[in-house]
């Protein structure tokens, strides 16, 4: 096992990652967190698949409610929670499996955001005026 990775870190792991980790953590479900919030299990279920951000007053609650700093939720730095316990030794194919898990990860987030660049050239394309 790699002992230098920084589990929770920008590079490991994402927001969402990090919100699930320590809601696990604090031995609590989406809905009873959810329910804590004010918000939707939806809304929790979203930020946790990365596909939202709570807003300010919101990720201060989390932060709270999950004993983890505001900048560890963020970015994976500061208060937060340690590298979770190996328990029983993992197999090592375990490590390569996550490793391309966030490989994969990494590249849908920049293929999504070169499909929203590709979206915005269209729509700017298909509003302008016909040249007849």
């Amino acid at each position: 096992m790699n002992d230098n990775t920084d589990w929770y870190g920008p590079d490991a792991a994402t927001f969402g990652d990090r919100l699930a980790a320590a809601r696990e953590q604090a031995d609590m479900t989406q809905a009873g967190l959810a329910k804590r919030l004010g918000v939707r299990v939806a809304t929790l279920r979203a930020w946790e698949d990365d596909l939202s951000e709570p807003r300010a007053n919101r990720l201060s609650m989390l932060a709270g409610l999950l004993n983890v700093s505001m900048m560890w939720l963020i970015n994976g730095e500061g208060e937060g929670l340690s590298e979770p316990d190996a328990g029983d030794e993992q197999p090592a194919e375990l490590n390569g499996i996550l490793a391309e898990m966030r490989l994969l990860r990494s590249e849908m987030h920049e293929k999504a955001e070169s499909m929203g660049r590709l979206e915005k050239r269209l729509r700017r394309i298909m509003q302008e005026p016909a040249h007849a």
